[in-house]
């Protein structure tokens, strides 16, 4: 398992139960069996209590666990009938952005997400999730396609943010996030957006402007990166835990803000040590929201939708 750097004491602990465990099977007349349930009891009020106090920075550690399921691992556990879509119709493939047709328990849906990848050869060919204008295109075509037939769309998001290359700036980058947002505000079918690891800046917003927004615990939802915000505020990203801090990024903070819908609990340790268990809470938040929003029409739902969004900020 991979530690992240206040998870030291847990690791510790943990690493001497697995010591425990290798003497135990070098010699089977040793008796350890009340010491291994010892240790482990206090390993797991330690994880407890270290999550259940995370400051706003560990929150994006979390969040950026590689440990954490990804978008992939979402829909081959949640959707049947998977068939990814490829391409915007103008340039080409983007291949941070995964999206296309599937059912979700049963029912035809229209889905797309940011894919990080798992190792070095995927994450080399998903971009690390920062997807291409391409991308943000192929998302306005899946928005089109999902009004023109009525179904409803899932969006699971998770990047730090659209890539910022030259290259993706010379194609019209936040012209193609801004075409993305409008598709997803004028989309006459049910919209969920989902956060499950990092939502940075207007990559994130590109295919989350949803009737519905979820997030789960540990997950973070901002318009810049904690280091980003820092190099501008304090011209060092040394200062990115106070920048954390002040950004209220947080699932927490957001829900108090009323700019998310609801927090899908994780497991005690994260996501990344329950990925079974947080997809599937995933899915029956998902289902509870496509169930609160099946009796709207397309001009009702446009309508919540974007009055949501003009609400932000007046109602606190």
């Amino acid at each position: 398992m991979h530690y992240l750097e206040f998870e030291r004491p847990i690791a510790e602990l943990e690493g001497k139960i697995v010591e425990l465990q290798k003497l135990a099977e070098a010699d089977p007349t040793m008796d350890i069996g009340q010491d291994v349930e010892r240790l482990r009891d206090r390993a797991s009020e330690m994880v407890r209590d270290t999550y259940a106090r995370l400051t706003p920075w560990q929150k994006v550690q979390v969040a950026r666990h590689p440990g954490r399921p990804h978008f992939l691992d979402y829909a081959r556990a949640i959707l049947d009938d998977f068939t990814p879509l490829a391409g915007d119709r103008q340039f080409g493939e983007d291949q941070a952005i995964v999206g296309g047709l599937a059912r979700f328990r049963g029912r035809p849906i229209v889905f797309m997400g940011q894919e990080r990848g798992n190792d070095t050869s995927t994450r080399i060919k998903h971009n690390f999730g920062m997807a291409m204008p391409e991308g943000y295109r192929k998302a306005v075509r899946l928005f089109e396609l999902a009004g023109r037939f009525g179904f409803p769309v899932l969006s699971f998001v998770d990047t730090s943010g659209a890539f910022p290359g030259v290259t993706a700036e010379e194609r019209g980058q936040a012209e193609a996030i801004a075409r993305a947002i409008d598709a997803g505000l004028s989309l006459k079918a049910p919209f969920i957006a989902t956060i499950i690891g990092e939502g940075g800046s207007g990559g994130a917003i590109a295919i989350a402007a949803a009737n519905r927004v979820y997030m789960l615990e540990h997950a973070v939802y901002s318009v810049i990166s904690p280091e980003g915000a820092a190099s501008i505020l304090w011209r060092s990203a040394d200062k990115a835990q106070e920048a954390a801090t002040a950004l209220k990024i947080t699932a927490q903070d957001l829900q108090e803000l009323k700019l998310i819908d609801a927090i899908v609990p994780e497991p005690e340790g994260g996501a990344h040590r329950g990925p079974h268990a947080t997809i599937d809470a995933v899915s029956d938040q998902i289902a509870a929201g496509l169930a609160e929003l099946d009796g709207m029409n397309g001009e009702q739902l446009v309508k919540s939708r974007r009055e949501k969004y003009l609400a932000i900020g007046r109602n606190l």
